[in-house]
């Protein structure tokens, strides 16, 4: 059965508004200014994103901090209460399960925010799938480290762009500017609802991520929309999320990275900490730095027009060399854009390659990404 978010009585009704299945779920493609119109927006505005479909599961307990911190390739043991982190989690094979966003409640407990396809993965993954639960059943059911899936009672909303900040902060009683990215504000009063507020996003873009009780998400909802409103706030779905995305070069499971995709292969090798303490994937993800990345991600813009589709083959001469992992027509830029996952070795900066779009092969060359980087200097 389809599963709708606590927003739709909020917005099902807006004019234009397109409503699509989305990972079990039924969320908003786009509403009447369109996905050109809604990206645009947060790129100079600000737009306001119905993301209660991701699921947050929580794990509570005196070696939260321990489990937590060998199951992903980042680093988590060391940061504070107040802060959160953008992690991988790999597969002994170095195969990526999600990537996700861990947020330090206390010294005990934690949240993990995943993406909606994984969220059941991820949660099997997690209290019985993994060796170190495997080696040592207790450390679940003891309690050590408690999980609770909490998907259905959490709301997720995204106020993303420049003017999110002027919006949100006349709303609430905290000093939002004081908040770095990655840092977040627990039990702040928003139209007299307890909120999570969270300087984080998936745009590009400075903005906020509000958690709420899936009962007061569409107070908080309809009331940011009316106060922002003399902002130019728009109400955005996920066709602008995900052109958002790939303008910043923010990669999205199952095409930067994914079961058979590394996060050293996807780019992401900044967030897999070799120094600390044993992870799980970390001996296959050394072997593989150590031998040498086998596959590189790297940007190409189109020379001839057309947008570079998912899946489309990328040939150097009669060498098949990669494929389109994501791709569009950049709003911003004006040009089609695309992600190429590649042998190592083979794309060089400025290098002519050929997109094969099926009737024909189309010209691009290889760019340096992101392709589009916000350099409003956010604090």
């Amino acid at each position: 059965m389809i599963k709708r978010s606590p927003l739709y009585d909020s917005y099902k009704e807006y004019p234009g508004a397109k409503l699509v299945e989305f990972a079990g779920w039924e969320l908003p493609l786009h509403f009447k200014a369109g996905i050109i119109a809604e990206h645009l927006t947060v790129r100079n505005r600000a737009g306001l994103f119905d993301v209660s479909h991701m699921g947050e599961i929580e794990i509570e307990g005196s070696e939260a901090a321990t489990f937590i911190d060998w199951l992903v390739t980042n680093e988590v043991a060391t940061i504070k209460p107040g802060k959160a982190v953008y992690t991988p989690m790999c597969y002994p094979n170095g195969g990526v399960v999600d990537d996700l966003l861990v947020y330090r409640l206390s010294e005990e407990r934690f949240m993990l925010v995943v993406n909606a396809a994984n969220t059941e993965k991820v949660l099997r993954w997690i209290t019985h799938g993994n060796p170190l639960v495997v080696r040592d059943p207790k450390l679940i059911n003891s309690g050590r480290a408690r999980v609770t899936d909490r998907s259905a009672e959490i709301s997720l909303m995204a106020l993303q762009g420049p003017a999110a900040i002027e919006i949100l902060r006349e709303l609430v009683d905290v000093d939002l500017g004081s908040l770095s990215s990655f840092e977040f504000l627990q039990n702040v009063e928003l139209f007299g609802r307890s909120v999570l507020i969270s300087r984080t996003g998936y745009t590009g873009e400075d903005g906020f991520e509000l958690y709420a009780d899936f009962k007061n998400a569409p107070i908080i909802w309809n009331g940011i929309m009316e106060a922002g409103r003399g902002a130019g706030l728009l109400p955005c779905g996920l066709g602008a999320r995900d052109t958002l995305r790939i303008e910043a070069r923010l990669p999205l499971y199952g095409q930067e990275i994914s079961s058979d995709i590394s996060p050293l292969e996807g780019g992401l090798s900044i967030f897999v900490k070799f120094d600390k303490t044993d992870f799980c994937g970390r001996a296959k993800l050394l072997e593989m730095r150590e031998a040498g990345v086998p596959r590189v991600l790297r940007g190409i813009r189109m020379i001839d027009k057309g947008v570079p589709r998912t899946g489309y083959p990328v040939w150097s001469g009669d060498r098949q060399i990669g494929l389109i992992t994501s791709g569009l027509k950049s709003p911003v830029l004006d040009s089609f854009v695309g992600l190429v996952l590649a042998g190592a070795g083979t794309l060089k900066m400025g290098m002519r390659v050929e997109v094969d779009f099926g009737p024909k092969r189309k010209l691009a060359e290889v760019v340096s990404t992101p392709f589009y980087k916000n350099t409003g200097g956010k604090k």
